[in-house]
């Protein structure tokens, strides 16, 4: 029977219990996959109800759609097909917002992962600034990652024809759409966005300095475009002229620097944490594909957020993967090859799905825009979000833009016993890009003779293109067929990450070498654990069991090899085991870094689009290999670049022979207090009255708290439906520090209560700032909560108020914190612990919660 034969009446309806079960089962006992799915993908209405328990029902979910649209034209592919493509995430994976929405009737939402916007004629006048940052929201709100460049904003200290006087330049700017963005939730997420600017804009020294301080312009990834010019300017040590408006032949203003300063800044930079990103926007344009026709609006000015979609303003685009281990038959064995010929055949039905999830985002747009006419607003209100999205529609439907990409590169090599990052490494890895990219063009232009060409197509425009001439040298009957035919996509190709996929399809991310085949993680061991094993205790005391995890690849290898992988191997072992494996001297701190850059600009003469890629060079790496690798990536032909530097940024993971404690995000607050905290709202009621308290968090750890009488009269009265915003330090127009409370209300507009510090009793802010100051040093929650519950008061009310405080810190008490020094209130047993923010007890499992 086919297994699309069988309907249901209606949904069935899991527990998040019931789901992460079974999809566990699904993935061989792997959780961490199984709650990505769950949480991320599986098919939810607004209540929070699951309807999909494991990934084969989302993936009939999906086949059944696209087979929807494969009926309207030629040879049409069953939904069976579909189904055995993506099922197990083996060969096709639709990512992100495809996996999410297709299908989906509970979310109206794009399926796009990410869009580009900005004014046209390139308008900086704070009307144009005002409607970016409208448009950036209302896409966030539906899911997708934003980009946009800001070289059209005039430097500091132009002069405007307002009340300032001069412009303020482009850092507060960045810090508007990078508040923005952490206003806006995406089931369960926050948003993500790039700001780029060219390097030829006379603030674009500010732009690289403005996320050197901490919590500063947090929402948001920056990058730098540098061109051509710059680049020459650095390796000959001469000055470089900046301009505005950029490139002008006739500007407003323009100065002159030394190239090589400005460069050292970006490198030492980078160095230190991650940031600026790099786009070699010369080699961005000379190769877009889309800027043939940038006379038509395909002008290049941004990327998305991780940088592999270069896009010109309103377009966006959808991602897929396919999964390259997939096509290594007889994988980690002498007789393990390429399956070239089904690689073949599955690019090409991969660029006819994204060609028909393109058809299904059209929908989806026009179901946003049925919404927003429905909307009972102001058409004032709704014209900015009804242009934009028939703006992208427009661009949708006119340039069918897509984007098919890889993940498990590193898992296919080590697969065929080919060291990542070795010459026979990198030359294998461009022959397989390159059969990817002839075959989804060969597809696009089969599909145009079927469905017709992408509508704005000419074949003239693309005769200078350095993409179109490898594609002729390479396979000219294509290339002639290319001419006759034209082409059903103005682009096709990417390389994005695949955190999420690869989780799922549980191999190595993207064209990313594996992390580490081995590694540990670490738990905490409290002292009534029973049958552990204590391997590490920290500077405070505190013991660590330690666990190794291999990678699921790593695993599969040792069991085709006949090594046991229950066993508990001890380090010496470890490290036995991966000198033996096929990823020995082949992980992202291992591979030699300039020999992946070669790689990275070799693949990208087959990728259309860019390749996102993450250079990782261990802690003790120089500002100098910096500086080589941004030269190398430039001289390569790469499009963009990132370099991470081990402990840059603090991670979860360990590596196997390392003791330092790097279980966790640094747990270290700013020194500085950041001027922006998010926040969560906690209502509770302490006899007859209503309290209510704000906690400011960072990275989802309180950092302070101010509580007090929820009323209009002695504190603060607040929407129900309000349950978090954001705390901001200003000050008064004496000068004095103030916090203000702002949220967004139910119109989309921000509301701020001035003076947290002031509408409550001072009494109340006196303890509030001590409390405030424990949690800022770092303090264990369950320990502040005793410390506030050991407070000894003679005030009634500030009894009443020392109550409050800690039942709202209590839910930020990980779960399974030991209590200790308190007894059960049924059973006398001491075996307490934290539970959902409750006193349980583990002996009778009586709850507490007051």
């Amino acid at each position: 029977m086919d297994i699309f034969t069988i309907q249901q009446t209606e949904e069935k309806v899991y527990t998040s219990e019931e789901a992460i079960k079974a999809s566990t089962q699904y993935f061989n006992g792997d959780t961490l996959a199984a709650t990505v799915f769950v949480n991320k993908y599986a098919l939810k209405n607004s209540k929070g109800e699951i309807f999909e328990k494991t990934p084969d029902d989302m993936h009939k979910r999906i086949a059944k759609e696209i087979a929807r649209v494969e009926v309207k034209y030629p040879n049409p592919l069953s939904e069976q097909e579909i189904f055995d493509l993506i099922k197990n995430f083996k060969y096709i994976i639709p990512q992100g917002s495809p996996m999410t929405g297709i299908g989906n009737p509970y979310q109206i939402a794009s399926l796009s992962n990410c869009f580009v916007i900005g004014n046209k004629g390139e308008s900086d006048s704070y009307g144009g600034i005002m409607k970016i940052d409208q448009e950036q929201v209302q896409l966030m709100k539906r899911r997708g990652g934003v980009g946009h460049d800001l070289s059209h904003i005039r430097p500091k200290g132009s002069a405007v024809k307002n009340s300032a006087l001069t412009s303020t330049g482009l850092v507060p700017f960045m810090e508007r759409y990078s508040n923005s963005t952490r206003e806006v939730a995406q089931d369960g997420r926050r948003g993500a966005l790039m700001l780029s600017v060219s390097i030829n804009h006379p603030d674009s020294e500010d732009f690289v300095d403005a996320k050197m301080e901490a919590g500063k312009i947090t929402g948001a990834n920056v990058s730098l475009r540098i061109d051509d010019t710059f680049m020459q300017a650095v390796k000959q040590q001469q000055k470089y002229v900046q301009k505005y408006p950029v490139f002008s032949t006739n500007p407003k203003f323009s100065k002159e620097i030394e190239a090589v300063d400005l460069w050292k800044k970006i490198v030492h930079n980078a160095w230190k944490s991650a940031e600026p990103g790099i786009l070699f926007w010369d080699t961005i344009i000379r190769e877009s594909l889309p800027d043939c026709y940038a006379d038509l609006g395909y002008k290049t000015i941004s990327t998305n957020p991780c940088g592999e979609i270069p896009l010109c303003p309103y377009d966006s685009c959808r991602l897929l993967a396919i999964n390259l281990f997939s096509y290594v038959q007889n994988p980690f064995t002498e007789e393990a090859f390429f399956d070239f010929k089904l690689f073949q055949k599955h690019v090409a039905i991969a660029q006819k799905m994204m060609d028909d999830i393109i058809d299904l985002e059209l929908e989806k747009i026009d179901a946003i825009l049925t919404k927003i006419n429905e909307d009972p607003e102001d058409e004032t209100v709704k014209r900015i979000e009804q242009e934009l999205w028939l703006e992208i529609r427009k661009k949708a439907e006119e340039g069918r833009r897509t984007g098919v990409g890889i993940t498990a590169e590193g898992d296919m090599l080590a697969a065929l016993g080919i060291r990542y990052g070795s010459q026979e490494g990198n030359a294998f890895s461009v022959e397989v890009h390159k059969i990817l990219a002839l075959s989804a063009y060969r597809s696009s232009v089969q599909m145009a003779k079927e469905r017709g060409a992408f509508v704005i197509y000419n074949s003239e425009r693309e005769k200078g293109n350095p993409f179109v001439a490898r594609i002729k040298e390479a396979d000219p009957q294509l290339y002639n067929d290319m001419l006759e035919y034209g082409r059903r996509n103005i682009a096709l190709l990417t390389i994005a990450p695949t955190g999420s996929t690869s989780l799922m399809s549980q191999t190595t991310s993207g064209i990313e070498p594996v992390f580490m085949p081995v590694y540990k993680r670490r738990r905490k061991v409290n002292p009534n654990d029973k049958d552990v094993r204590v391997d590490f205790v920290d500077e405070v005391g505190d013991s660590w069991e330690e666990y190794v995890v291999f990678h699921h690849r790593f695993k599969q290898w040792m069991e085709i090899k006949g090594y046991d992988t229950d066993r508990n191997y001890s380090q010496e072992e470890i490290n036995d085991l991966i000198r033996l494996s096929p990823y020995y001297k082949a992980t992202s701190n291992d591979v030699d870094w300039l020999s992946k850059v070669e790689m990275q600009g070799a693949i990208q003469k087959w990728v259309d689009h860019s390749i996102s890629v993450t250079i990782n060079i261990p802690n003790e790496a120089t500002e100098e290999l910096v500086d080589q690798l941004y030269m190398k990536a430039w001289e390569a032909g790469c499009k963009g670049v990132t370099v991470y530097r081990d402990g840059s940024r603090s991670g979860v993971l360990i590596s196997a022979d390392k003791k330092e404690e790097l279980i966790e995000e640094d747990k270290t607050f700013p020194t500085k207090r950041p001027q922006v905290l998010d926040c969560d709202i906690v209502r509770f009621q302490n006899n007859k009255e209503k309290w209510i308290a704000f906690i400011g968090k960072i990275d989802d750890k309180p950092y302070e708290i101010f509580t007090g009488l929820a009323d209009d009269e002695d504190g603060i009265l607040l929407p129900r439906w309000v349950n978090e915003g954001y705390i901001i330090k200003n000050r008064d127009e004496n000068g004095i520090s103030r916090y203000d409370f702002q949220f967004v209300n139910k119109r989309g507009y921000k509301t701020t209560i001035e003076g947290l510090s002031y509408r409550f009793n001072p009494e109340f802010w006196n303890y509030a700032k001590l409390i405030s100051g424990t949690l800022r040093h770092g303090m264990e929650i369950e320990n502040v909560v005793e410390l506030i519950n050991s407070l000894q008061l003679d005030n009634e009310s500030i009894n009443t108020w020392k109550n409050g405080v800690a039942r709202a810190l209590k839910r930020f008490v990980p779960d399974g914190t030991e209590v200790k020094g308190q007894k059960c209130t049924n059973c006398s047993s001491t075996n307490l612990m934290y539970q959902e923010g409750c006193l349980t007890c583990k002996d009778c499992g009586s709850s507490k919660c007051s």
